[in-house]
């Protein structure tokens, strides 16, 4: 066995309860936990040494999430209402829409999401972009 192929090996066993694939509805809310911290430490600082980790996390929450969880059919307003009551953010909490004016044209119905907006959106609560589509 090689040194590099040694060393995964010694390192592995701590981490993989962390970061490997949830199988349990108990292991995905452990990964979601951890993502979330990640998410609150590296930000969108993509040279941060934990970044590919949030990477990673992010896409073993993921992979749970489309087989696992079914996401009823929203409209784009209704997916933003409850983004924002999960983590307890007002209109003028949402830079990446515009305006509070421009957040409530958008909860209301009278203005649609651009791409940039829905992109922004989408990398802000680690949502696929598809939810903001109809």
């Amino acid at each position: 066995m090689n040194s590099t192929l040694q060393t995964m090996k010694d390192s592995w066993q701590p981490l993989a309860p962390l970061v490997s694939v949830p199988y349990t509805e108990a292991e995905y809310q452990a990964r979601v936990e951890l993502l979330n911290e990640l998410i609150d430490e590296v930000g969108e600082n993509e040279d941060h040494p934990l970044a590919s980790l949030l990477d990673i996390v992010g896409i073993a929450v993921s992979s749970y999430e489309q087989s696992h969880v079914p996401i009823p059919a929203a409209s784009p307003q209704d997916v933003l209402v409850f983004l924002m009551a999960e983590h307890q953010l007002k209109q003028s909490d949402l830079p990446e829409i515009g305006s509070q004016g421009v957040v409530s044209e958008v909860l209301n119905g009278k203005r649609q999401l651009n791409a940039r907006q829905i992109q922004a959106l989408s990398q802000r609560f680690g949502v696929s972009a598809a939810v903001f589509f109809t």
